[in-house]
């Protein structure tokens, strides 16, 4: 079921992203996922202006007809189209490469040292690979991202 999941994601993500693109728009992620009895199609958009309800129903008008068009999902599903938030989600190699330099919370799946979230600033080399986060007293810490179970933009106020 997982990798039939995935395969919606890319394939919705494939057919929609011209048309994002083309209303001035990057996509910053696609998932299909069921919550209750409800399927939901998240996409989510970005933009350097950022990103406002406006810009959000325009592109939910505009990748609609596609969706219906190729009909890539035989099950019913609601449509959701949205801005990664201050706190984004940070899960593809591409999301880290645009996070680097930002502030991170990144939570493991299992503990190191007891621990198993920590904050810092996001470094990476470009294969993304390896994680690193600076905290803020200088300490680097290194993870395999295979070893991350979430990863998010922090904000603090």
């Amino acid at each position: 079921m997982a990798g039939r999941i995935s395969g919606i994601a890319g394939e919705v993500t494939a057919l929609i992203e011209p048309t994002v693109n083309e209303l001035g728009y990057s996509l910053w992620d696609v998932e299909y996922v069921k919550e209750g009895a409800t399927w939901y199609l998240r996409v989510t958009i970005d933009s350097p202006d950022g990103i406002d309800l406006d810009a959000c129903e325009k592109v939910h008008r505009a990748i609609d007809p596609v969706l219906d068009e190729a009909d890539p999902i035989e099950d019913a599903y609601m449509l959701e189209v949205s801005s990664p938030g201050l706190e984004r989600t940070i899960r593809k190699k591409e999301h880290y490469l645009a996070c680097r330099g930002q502030k991170v919370h990144i939570r493991l799946f299992k503990p190191i040292d007891g621990l198993k979230s920590f904050v810092g600033r996001l470094e990476t080399d470009d294969s993304c690979e390896k994680i690193t986060i600076v905290t803020d007293d200088g300490k680097e810490l290194v993870f395999d991202r295979s070893m991350v179970a979430k990863a998010n933009v922090f904000f603090e106020m």
